[in-house]
């Protein structure tokens, strides 16, 4: 199960990077709490993505949080 790797999409100010990933480097990606995660097309909170099923989580999308104010 570690090697199994999804489509994960990472938006930055530059634009969007796209990458192979394993579920242990995308959680590490997320792990900072400082961006938003979608997996499903629904919004999830990154402490979900170590309960996914990484072989059926489909595209997972990674973009900074908006701060208002």
């Amino acid at each position: 199960m570690e090697n199994i790797t999804t489509k994960v999409e990472i938006a930055d100010h530059t634009g969007h990077t796209t990458a192979l990933l394993t579920q242990r480097e995308t959680i590490d990606l997320v792990s900072d709490n400082e961006r938003w995660v979608f997996a499903g097309g629904q919004m999830i909170e990154p402490e979900e993505l170590a309960e996914a099923d990484w072989s059926t989580v489909g595209t997972v999308r990674v973009m900074p949080r908006i701060v208002f104010g």
